[in-house]
């Protein structure tokens, strides 16, 4: 049996994210926490059934649609929950594609009136958007289809979340609501060795619980052991493609700054009414380059 340093699953490892949220048992764990992430506009969701991940379409891209995790409420309206782990392009136009399978399902053979329920799509985010780093203080992203003008909501039974997790940097004292905790355990479950004071509520003491490595089988933990190990490489590539591309970008300001430099010198020399020859031993510029800068 594997030995590991933590004592707690990570979440964003498919095996502990379906460990935590996707297993009939734990199903209060993920109403919980739909509950407080959508309690300003959803009121209380009582029950929730589990639905097949795997979508069936008319094409062979439709069948690869696979959601983390898909249920509906006793209403008949949808939840699709996407874990993202990395950067992937066109990530937003994949969760607007996959709320088409709750509405199409929706779709009745005989007479119809078009009246869809609700569908909503959330996305756990290990990373953040591009377009979303100047804004560190905003990790939650509230989308509807929406009036441009008016800024109104035109329909709202079409609902996309996105919680950038990186940007989530509470310590537990600094808790105030039920879901910045859920936030805080997600993000930080692995790296804990014991259920915090403040977390000693029976619904995270049950995820404290599920999450406890020492109580899993050995097909358990060899399941998890794979699933993190995948996360874990996927990390380690990602990081090393980073600091590449810092290294890189730093020697490609300095290449740009020693040019803008010598360019400055031979322009000064230019002034000086300095002879071509002269400036072409002194900057190592071509004449074709320093004809261009006069």
């Amino acid at each position: 049996m594997a030995e590991f340093i933590e004592k707690y699953i990570n979440p964003f490892t498919d095996y502990g994210f379906k460990k935590l949220f996707g297993e009939e048992m734990n199903k209060d764990l993920l109403l919980d926490f739909l509950n407080e992430l959508l309690k300003d506009e959803q009121g209380h969701i009582k029950d929730l059934t589990y639905l097949k991940t795997e979508q069936l379409g008319i094409s062979d891209t439709d069948r690869k649609a696979i959601f983390d995790l898909y249920c509906e409420n006793e209403k008949g309206e949808k939840f699709i929950v996407e874990l993202q782990k990395s950067k992937q392009n066109f990530f937003k136009d994949r969760t607007v594609y996959y709320s088409t399978f709750p509405i199409r399902e929706q779709a009745k053979r005989a007479d119809w009136d078009y009246e869809l329920k609700a569908v909503y799509t959330i996305a756990i985010l290990d990373f953040v958007f591009d377009s979303d780093k100047d804004e560190s203080d905003k990790l939650r992203y509230d989308v509807k289809l929406t009036d441009i003008e008016t800024k109104k909501v035109f329909y709202d039974k079409l609902t996309f979340i996105y919680l950038e997790m990186p940007k989530f940097n509470k310590t537990v004292d600094e808790l105030s609501t039920r879901f910045e905790k859920w936030l805080f355990v997600l993000q930080n479950l692995n790296k804990l060795d014991r259920v915090p004071e403040k977390l000693k509520e029976r619904i995270f003491e049950k995820v404290f619980e599920t999450a406890e490595i020492a109580r899993f089988t050995p097909d358990q933990v060899r399941s998890y052991e794979d699933s993190l190990k995948y996360y874990r490489d996927l990390k380690n590539s990602l990081d090393t493609a980073k600091e590449e591309g810092i290294a890189e970008g730093i020697e490609k300001g300095i290449e740009k700054g020693i040019e803008k430099g010598i360019e400055k010198v031979a322009k000064e020399m230019l002034k000086a009414k300095e002879s071509v020859d002269k400036i072409i031993l002194f900057t190592g510029l071509t004449k074709e380059q320093i004809e261009r800068l006069k």
